[in-house]
């Protein structure tokens, strides 16, 4: 059955991209639509010159090259000669040095954010210094704090695109991936004509926490900490937040030499890592379903998992290891079958939704 541009424009819509697996219709449409832009078009109708298109519409072209590429026999083989052709990506025209983009990389030496948990500059800012500040004078004297926040902010987010960039270009340059040149929000690239999106983060503290409470008799981490630290006589500032408590707790017996509590604390975390790994569709499916609902998306994703094994607040560090990185993407796509995603099943906001899915860990040797 021949289904229309619109059909699979609903479908893109109303994220239900599993639709799109496995159906030949369906990839010449996400295939088409990562080259609607007009300079691709144009680019690709002058390489493809055989093909004519009347509409003058940028829509109406995209609409008229689906039906006339659905019914050719290499339909699929030019969409996919195009989109290999490196020189469509978009960093490359940039002229990006990689060699030293990765050695810069090493140049953040902290990893903060301005702004709420969020992450959220903007609100921040606003609710911590323009509605509670009436006088000028004392929001001049906030001027270097603000600048701090702002920095911490640029900084982090230009660490996590340039190592999210490369880590995607781990992937598009495998014989095996077909990149979208980011022209299609929510797929990164093919793997095998599977529509991919790329989700680079680290082992979720929600989830190591949640299941971090039955190794300690239905008690959180931190509790067992603090009571911990009052057997040992150590004090810690109450008013901080989880992580600084348990930075200056763990830091403290370190130093004291109190450790038994210390490999406790890292079986119990290299517990719930572990059987992560062994039991990944768990991890995903959490993944999916604790998604910020401004941020949602159903589209299959591969997960690559930063893990410090020693440190896990330390686990930022991981994404600019590429000599760690690297090997791993590249087992998992030789090994690439029909296998490697996992169809995941999941409510959100009251709506089933269905993924495939995959995962890669990432952790320090």
């Amino acid at each position: 059955m021949n289904r229309t541009f619109n059909f699979w424009d609903r479908q893109f819509r109303n994220n239900n991209q599993f639709a799109f697996n496995n159906d030949y219709e369906g990839l010449i449409w996400l295939k088409v639509r990562a080259i609607t832009r007009k300079e691709q078009l144009r680019n690709f109708l002058g390489r493809n010159s055989d093909i004519m298109i009347i509409s003058k519409k940028q829509k109406e072209i995209g609409i008229e090259l689906y039906e006339k590429l659905l019914f050719m026999n290499n339909g699929m083989q030019r969409l996919d000669d195009f989109l290999l052709d490196r020189s469509q990506e978009m960093y490359t025209l940039m002229n990006v040095d990689v060699e030293r983009l990765k050695n810069d990389l090493y140049k953040v030496t902290d990893y903060k954010w301005g702004g709420d948990q969020n992450n959220s500059l903007d609100k921040f800012l606003v609710s911590h210094y323009v509605k509670p500040i009436s006088s000028f004078d004392e929001l001049l004297s906030k001027s270097a704090e603000i600048g701090t926040n702002a920095w911490d902010y640029v900084q982090n987010s230009w660490y996590n695109n340039w190592t999210s960039y490369l880590i995607e270009m781990l992937f598009e340059n495998h014989q095996r991936v077909i990149s979208a040149v980011g022209e299609i929000k929510s797929v990164d690239f093919f793997i095998d004509n599977y529509p991919v999106d790329l989700k680079v983060t680290f082992f979720p503290n929600q989830y190591l926490q949640e299941k971090l409470k039955p190794l300690y008799q239905g008690k959180s981490e931190m509790s067992w900490l603090k009571n911990k630290a009052k057997e040992n006589n150590i004090s810690f500032d109450s008013t901080q937040s989880d992580s600084a408590i348990y930075y200056q707790i763990t830091e403290s017996m370190s130093m004291q030499g109190i450790t038994d509590v210390l490999a406790t604390l890292n079986t119990n975390r290299r517990t719930v890592v572990s059987d992560a790994e062994n039991n990944p569709n768990e991890l995903m499916t959490w993944l999916y379903a604790n998604q910020g609902e401004m941020r949602f998306g159903a589209e299959n994703r591969i997960f690559v998992i930063m893990v410090n094994m020693g440190n896990m607040a330390q686990s930022w560090k991981m994404k600019r290891e590429f000599s760690i990185i690297e090997p791993e993407v590249n087992s998992f796509l030789d090994n690439f079958n029909e296998h490697s995603l996992q169809q995941i099943d999941y409510d959100f906001k009251g709506n089933t939704y269905h993924s495939l899915s995959g995962i890669i860990f990432i952790k320090n040797r």
